[in-house]
């Protein structure tokens, strides 16, 4: 599993944990911003406590190790080919990811083997010259803090010229698509890199005077039960989303997740396909529909 995503920053999370300990400059403190820093939200629930507590022996009480050499990381012929698979991905091709080392790896799979079912068969053109070209230029304009001219056909087909502040993107999964989040423009903060005709880099703008529309999303509290792994199966079926987890006792959770409203339906199917593990606890309306959708399948049971 070390060429696993989630696997994969739990191991360079501890390493840069052990880095401390060799040099003896690890405190507690240290364990906890590293956690966070390196790995996920919800690693600060297990990592610390195990090598805290001894199930992972590599620290002592007095927060030293029995290693003599710094850990270092070098990545195995599986983890190259892994590597080489993901970016053989049109979408993440799109963020022109280099890859140096890996030019005589073969993929360990090729991305005609992933059947992808629930999802709309129009996703975007990610290998169509303008639209990675638009995709690029929005995601430079983003890092770089400038405003954008951007020139696009809106979803009734009217031509639209506007400048606006690109705050973020986000994906679709079910959808298969990029929306351009934006502000500065009316009451309209989305636009499908898709629909993009042209757009053009302009003047910088200061973050701190920039405040993120955040009307779309919306807040989704569960408590999670953790049987038959749910904690791990929950985290890695919403690691698309942003999220909060708080232990409330050894098998209990509270996970908080923000979501685009327009995915609520999507959202709402995967909550239910986990079953009784999972208990919605706001918003009401998301209640008021889960009720709903298992009062229609009781009745043509």
């Amino acid at each position: 599993m070390l060429f696993n995503e989630i696997y994969g920053n739990y191991y360079n999370a501890v390493a840069e944990i052990l880095k401390y300990a060799v040099r003896g400059e690890l405190t507690q403190q240290d364990i906890y911003e590293i956690t966070d820093s390196k790995a996920f939200a919800e690693s600060v629930l297990s990592i610390p406590g195990a090598m805290n507590s001894g199930e992972w022996p590599f620290l002592t009480e007095e927060l030293t190790t029995p290693l003599h050499h710094e850990p270092k990381m070098p990545l195995t012929t599986l983890q190259k080919r892994w590597l080489k698979a993901l970016l053989e991905d049109p979408r993440i091709r799109l963020f022109d990811v280099p890859a140096e080392g890996l030019e005589d790896v073969e993929p360990l799979y090729r991305p005609g083997a992933i059947v992808y079912f629930d999802q709309y068969s129009d996703g975007d053109p990610y290998e169509d010259e303008n639209y990675v070209r638009n995709f690029r230029t929005a995601l430079q304009a983003i890092r770089e803090h400038r405003k954008l001219q951007v020139n696009f056909r809106g979803g009734t087909g009217r031509r639209h010229n506007w400048v606006c502040v690109p705050l973020s993107m986000e994906y679709s999964l079910k959808d298969d698509k990029f929306r351009l989040i934006v502000c500065g423009v009316e009451d309209n903060n989305i636009i499908n890199i898709a629909r993009i005709k042209k757009c053009a880099l302009l003047e910088e703008y200061a973050p701190e005077e920039v405040s993120e529309i955040s009307a779309r999303k919306k807040k989704l509290v569960i408590e999670l039960t953790d049987e038959r792994n749910a904690l791990e199966r929950v985290m890695l079926h919403f690691s698309h989303l942003r999220k909060e987890t708080m232990k409330l006792d050894d098998k209990t959770y509270q996970i908080t997740l923000w979501y685009d409203k327009d995915d609520e339906t999507e959202l709402l199917i995967r909550v239910l396909s986990f079953g009784p593990v999972l208990k919605v606890q706001e918003p009401k309306n998301f209640i008021r529909q889960i009720r709903k959708r298992l009062e229609m399948q009781k009745r043509f049971e």
